[in-house]
């Protein structure tokens, strides 16, 4: 349920950030006792659990922890294969950190437009998309919003593509027959930075049931040493070092028995903003029918026949001293990059939309506060 009053020292305006992690006393503990004992034959403790307790809960064969989801997606795609004079088609509404692996490997970033109502990943742009240099399709779970995962499943099959799942931001999305988001795809990367719905401060997760991509991933996170190596700083491979540390572990370990309860509360505060705000000419995060949205970003898009200012509702949104986040601009758009304006709705989105705050602690009369903000703008 939400909090429903401040406390005594609140001030009025007190600030409403977009996003802070719940750290409780368990978390507290565990990280005291990786940095108090988590040293020579304890090392890896709490890293192994963290591991074998986030596979299990999203339902795969194999984990890797990393420092983020860059790191995860950046070794799987080497895992895959995929290097030089190679496309990965991926929306063009995204962060960054989804196409950086895929030039970190020498390949080209495709940028194709996403659906109006999910903002992920359009199948039809994607088939027409596809070249003789395309070697795998990315998925990107915007907001917490599930991509189309059967067709893009059944385009992958028809053409032999590998489809990648950037599930860092669908903690806690899922289908109604049980699967997972980061289950479907031959490999998938996680974020628990501290703006996610569960947080080791930095890191992510790579997760996968291929085994030989696993043994592969988990060798190139060792510095290139395959799993079982017995000689000392005997490398098999060119690696890197995404490893995340024994104390982040033990954060993931206190938040994922913690994780149902943080799914569910950034469940209700995004039913809270569809209650108030529901009447008004825009759009929220779907949850289409089949499926349950972990919500961890709640998100407006204006409808577009309707007059808005966004840049004058963040404003005014800060002199409320409320945390204002803009919604990705498209890849596209970025200097690196060759600009797609034929992406039509990934064009139409930035500018009539934001996202809200949906800190764990949020309360009513905070929720309050933001929607009385919007509505003055839309």
């Amino acid at each position: 349920m939400l909090k429903t009053k401040p406390s005594a020292d609140d001030a009025d305006l007190s600030k409403i950030y977009y996003s802070k992690p719940s750290i409780t006393e368990l978390e507290v503990q565990y990280a005291q006792d990786a940095a108090a004992n988590g040293w020579a034959d304890n090392c890896f403790d709490y890293l192994n659990r963290f591991e074998k307790e986030f596979a299990d809960w999203l339902g795969v064969k194999h984990t890797v922890a990393t420092t983020g989801a860059t790191g995860a997606l950046h070794m799987g795609l080497v895992a895959l294969g995929i290097g030089p004079g190679d496309e990965v088609i991926l929306g063009d509404i995204n962060w960054i950190a989804s196409a950086s692996p895929i030039v970190y490997v020498g390949a080209k970033p495709v940028f194709v437009d996403v659906r109006e109502d999910t903002w992920c990943l359009d199948p039809v742009k994607v088939e027409a998309a596809i070249t003789p240099k395309t070697k795998a399709i990315m998925a990107v779970h915007l907001y917490g919003s599930i991509s189309d995962m059967d067709a893009l499943l059944d385009i992958g099959r028809r053409y032999g593509l590998p489809v990648i799942e950037d599930a860092a931001e669908s903690m806690g999305s899922r289908w109604t027959n049980g699967k997972r988001t980061g289950t479907m795809g031959v490999f998938s990367a996680f974020s628990f930075h501290g703006s996610k719905t569960m947080t080791t401060g930095e890191g992510g997760m790579f997760a996968t049931n291929d085994d030989g991509l696993a043994l592969t991933v988990k060798a190139l996170n060792a510095h290139g040493r395959l799993p079982g190596q017995t000689k000392q700083f005997w490398a098999d491979m060119i690696g890197y070092k995404y490893k995340m540390s024994n104390i982040q572990a033990a954060l993931g370990c206190a938040q994922l028995q913690r994780v149902e309860e943080l799914i569910s509360r950034r469940r209700d505060i995004m039913h809270a903003y569809k209650g108030r705000l529901g009447n008004l000419p825009l759009a929220l995060n779907l949850e289409p029918k089949g499926t349950v949205n972990g919500y961890w970003m709640p998100t407006i898009v204006v409808n577009r026949d309707v007059s808005f200012d966004r840049d004058a509702l963040i404003a005014d949104m800060r002199a409320h001293n409320i945390d204002a986040r803009v919604f990705f601009w498209p890849l596209s758009m970025l200097p690196m990059f060759e600009a797609k304006p034929e992406n039509e709705v990934s064009y139409s989105l930035y500018p009539r939309a934001i996202n809200l705050p949906s800190y764990h602690d949020i309360r009513e009369d905070e929720i309050d506060r933001v929607c009385d903000v919007i509505r003055r703008h839309v």
